[in-house]
């Protein structure tokens, strides 16, 4: 390598909420030569810092700008109300966005729902962000809807959260600049989509070396016999008689090759 080549790298950015742990180990099982940095970004500059190639791909919120940005949607959340403990809505397995609407609802500026309409009563204020409205919800003033990673994102111990089984639910996907889909983007997508490490689409992994062949034995069985050489035993007895005097080899033998046996003819 000159001076001047850079090693090769992938820079991974993501939202808060999605955990990317799992593909990041496998990345680094598959591809050990080749580092995975992790950038953290807010949901309103992700795309931005994509097109700007602040990172090679990401884990963002939808909906993503087909015109310039390719995207592959992984999964769906499910949305929650995060209440105080002692709220009345703690003692429910879920509720509707109807069941909040006396409720002061915060909505901060970066909430990630499409919202025809934000449930409950607005505060005075939209909080600057989704960390923002949930020390306000920990204060008493209010209560906040969100995709449940964000909920376990802020965790207090003074807060829980139930579903809202009828409000907006955020989708997440993995995207990247079209115009920069690169072998090791498509490796990363291959990673996400669960291909193997030997798929058509993922990077080869080395052929494993030939198994030595074997000295081929020569076959004894199946075709032809091969004929005893002239002057060597075939294995039977061709001397003589048998010792048993009743062997038929034997008498032929000694019928062809020798002298037949009885009384001498006289001359004539």
């Amino acid at each position: 390598m000159t001076g001047s080549e850079v090693p090769p790298s992938f820079r991974l950015a993501y939202v808060p909420g999605v955990t990317p742990t799992k593909w990041v180990r496998i990345w680094n099982e598959r591809l050990p030569d080749i580092p995975l940095t992790l950038v953290a970004v807010s949901t309103d500059e992700a795309f931005d810092v994509l097109r700007g190639r602040g990172a090679d791909a990401g884990f963002v919120r939808l909906p993503v700008d087909r015109e310039d940005l390719s995207a592959i949607p992984l999964y769906t959340e499910t949305t929650v109300v995060v209440v105080p403990k002692d709220h009345i809505v703690a003692a429910v397995d879920e509720v509707t966005s109807e069941d909040l609407a006396d409720e002061i609802v915060l909505h901060p500026l970066d909430d990630t729902l499409d919202w025809e309409r934000p449930p409950g009563q607005p505060a005075f204020e939209r909080p600057a962000t989704t960390a923002d409205a949930v020390e306000l919800v920990a204060a008493g003033i209010g209560l906040l809807v969100v995709p449940q990673s964000l909920a376990r994102l802020h965790h207090r111990k003074d807060l829980t959260y139930r579903p809202v089984t009828d409000a907006p639910e955020s989708r997440v996907a993995l995207s990247w600049p079209q115009d920069a889909t690169t072998d090791l983007v498509e490796d990363f997508i291959g990673i996400v989509r669960g291909r193997t490490v030997n798929s058509s689409r993922g990077r080869q992994a080395p052929a494993a070396p030939a198994a030595p062949t074997k000295a081929k034995r020569p076959e004894t069985g199946g075709g032809a016999r091969r004929k005893p050489a002239a002057g060597k035993s075939s294995g039977k007895s061709t001397s003589g008689r048998n010792p048993r005097g009743g062997g038929s080899g034997g008498a032929k033998g000694g019928a062809k090759g020798g002298a037949k046996r009885g009384k001498p003819r006289g001359r004539s």
